[in-house]
């Protein structure tokens, strides 16, 4: 979120790559805004990299309706208070701060901005992967047809640059009573 929570980037990493993917957000972060920001993205993303998205417990994802039928298994909303249900996102806010610094002015970010700060992470080797780039093990899991669809973890409008890997036990599915 940006100076005076007027602005936002959604953004959406994969648990298991850690490929990201940002949302140019620069007017508006309300339900309506965020969905359609996410059915543009996931629409462009292969059926095998769209098995889940969780979120938190914000007002942008009001929409997760309409956003559930683009994912194999649906929505899933973390616990409320709970980081450490997202540790993947936790750790890429922190990469994400480098270039969009708290309290700043989201909106003076273009779609090229965005894109290029996607490029850099998703080509920036990391010591969990093994040395290896988000990209080549997204798009290695991708092309294997022997590897189970990669698990896509959600992006935040609400207030945070905020991206939430689900874990079975971590969060609960749309409708949970727990929720």
């Amino acid at each position: 979120m940006g100076r005076g929570n007027r602005s936002a980037i959604a953004t959406l990493v994969d648990r298991a790559s850690r490929y990201l993917h940002l949302v140019h957000l620069p007017l508006n972060h309300g339900a309506e805004a965020v969905r359609d920001g996410l059915i543009s993205l996931l629409g462009g993303i292969p059926e095998a990299g769209r098995l889940t998205l969780t979120w938190d417990q914000g007002s942008e994802m009001a929409l997760h309706n309409q956003i559930a039928p683009l994912l194999r298994e649906g929505v899933f909303f973390a616990h409320p208070g709970s980081p450490w249900q997202r540790g993947t996102n936790e750790n890429t806010n922190g990469l994400l701060r480098q270039y969009f610094p708290k309290r700043t002015d989201l909106s003076v970010h273009t779609p090229a901005d965005l894109q290029a700060v996607e490029e850099r992470l998703n080509h920036r080797p990391r010591k969990i992967l093994r040395w290896q780039t988000p990209a080549e093990v997204f798009n290695l899991a991708l092309t294997s047809c022997t590897q189970s669809p990669l698990r896509r973890s959600r992006g935040s409008a609400s207030g945070r640059i905020l991206t939430s890997p689900r874990d079975d036990h971590e969060a609960a599915p749309t409708g949970d009573p727990h929720r």
